[in-house]
């Protein structure tokens, strides 16, 4: 006889598997990815609709850290009667992801749910409420404190010449930085969940701390518009400020593991 017919003949119920994990094979994961993107897909093309009707306000939102550095008179330029119907496409499918970042947060949960245990799965809230005051926190830190000291250093280098910024280069520019200070500032969120999984830990984080210094100082000074030292520092001290935070994230879910008895 089997331990489950014992069980239900003794009144007892056979406990749930604490991980949905093993219940989906290699191609079903494949699937359920597949599926995710699909709905990620359809949120921003909607996200890109609604926010189609207001790209000329979205548009004059974006280009404020720049225009209000230009002399007075003048604006961004373009240079190809297609280039304004371009420029409010990209607007609005930025905006777009902005506006359905809480969906697609949303679905991304879904996809790793299944590899978590049932407790873990109580973070869901946690999770998409940090993951969305982030990533908005750090597009807002771009566009208040590092667009504005970044363009008025490169306006003033240039002040000896007449400025014809072009709309898509900008646009390129100002898209690439918000969504990319964005994703920076989920480390800790990212860390959280490699610490659940006991891929990485606090200890590690703290010995590799003069490595991932020197990477952020590199990565800052690819991915800032000038090479000077100011914006340097208003590009890698949230980062280095995000690591430290990632470290104590890491160490509360690896003390949660350690009474668990799974570290």
């Amino acid at each position: 006889m089997s331990d489950t017919t014992t069980e239900l003949e003794s009144g007892t119920t056979a406990p749930e598997p604490e991980s949905e994990s093993g219940k989906m094979s290699f191609l079903e994961h494949l699937d359920e990815l597949r599926k995710r993107l699909v709905h990620i897909a359809i949120y921003t093309c909607i996200g890109f609709a609604v926010c189609w009707g207001f790209h000329k306000q979205i548009y004059d939102f974006l280009a404020t850290p720049i225009t209000k550095l230009l002399p007075e008179g003048m604006s961004l330029v373009y240079t190809s009667p297609t280039q304004v119907f371009t420029l409010y496409m990209k607007v609005s499918f930025l905006a777009g992801i902005f506006l359905t970042i809480p969906l697609t947060l949303y679905e991304v949960w879904k996809f790793i749910a299944p590899g978590l245990y049932r407790k873990e799965k109580r973070y869901v809230v946690p999770f998409l409420v940090s993951s969305i005051a982030l990533f908005l926190s750090g597009a807002a830190f771009c566009y208040y404190i590092v667009l504005p000291a970044a363009f008025k250093f490169l306006i003033d280098l240039g002040s000896s010449f007449m400025p014809m910024i072009k709309i898509d280069e900008y646009l390129d520019l100002i898209n690439m930085m918000l969504l990319g200070f964005g994703i920076i500032f989920e480390m800790p969120v990212i860390v959280a969940f490699l610490s659940i999984f006991g891929l990485i830990t606090a200890g590690f984080l703290w010995r590799k701390l003069k490595f991932a210094l020197i990477g952020i100082v590199v990565l800052a000074a690819l991915l800032s518009p000038t090479g000077d030292a100011f914006n340097l520092l208003l590009w890698s001290a949230p980062m280095v400020f995000l690591y430290i935070i990632s470290i104590g994230v890491a160490a509360i879910f690896g003390w949660r593991r350690k009474v668990k008895g799974l570290a």
